[in-house]
């Protein structure tokens, strides 16, 4: 092949090669790894927060909770990033696409809050305490952080959202929009 069609095949190939760097390859999505990191991020902010809040080893705690909360804050930018790409991807007004819709906004209310969490909470690491509103907006966040899990589970587990079809091969052609077009006729 040469000329014209070439180039376009060429365009083509290079937009599937950066949509697998923010999506991953086909079966293997990088959002959910990535929100390992994110919500274990969390979690150890909270239960730092909790324990530095009843007075366990409070100063080393709050400063654990915070910096956690920051480290959760900075995972959330590519696991956030790597959701959207693949959110973008749905049918727009389908079942995935209002529960992915829903996940996405609880998510952004849950890192809000703890957001808001962290910098409630600055004071406290620097004087080795663990404030009251960064505990409660940290616990709060990290439920609402919870229903956002939740929501993301089933967009996999009840959607199949970014599954293969059993069978496929990794490799296919279709690649990422492939696999979120076998998802919506599966769950039709």
């Amino acid at each position: 092949m040469s000329g014209p069609d070439r180039h376009e095949d060429d365009r083509r190939a290079n937009r599937r090669g950066l949509a697998r760097l923010v999506t991953g390859l086909p079966g293997h999505p990088l959002h959910p790894p990535l929100t390992d990191l994110t919500v274990g991020m969390f979690v150890l902010a909270s239960a730092l927060a909790v324990i530095g809040y009843v007075g366990i080893i409070e100063e080393q705690a709050s400063h654990g909770a915070w910096l956690a909360a920051i480290g959760g804050l900075i995972a959330s930018v590519p696991t956030a990033s790597t959701g959207f790409a693949d959110w973008v991807l749905l049918e727009w007004g389908s079942r995935q696409w209002r529960t992915a819709t829903w996940h996405l906004t609880v998510m952004l209310v849950a890192v809000t809050l703890l957001g808001l969490a962290a910098w409630a909470q600055y004071s406290g690491y620097q004087e080795g305490r663990v404030t009251t509103l960064g505990l409660v907006l940290t616990l709060s966040g990290t439920a609402v952080l919870g229903v956002g899990g939740w929501l993301g589970g089933s967009l996999v587990f009840v959607h199949g959202v970014r599954v293969l079809a059993a069978g496929r091969e990794q490799g296919g052609a279709a690649g990422v929009a492939g696999e979120v077009t076998e998802a919506k006729e599966s769950t039709r």
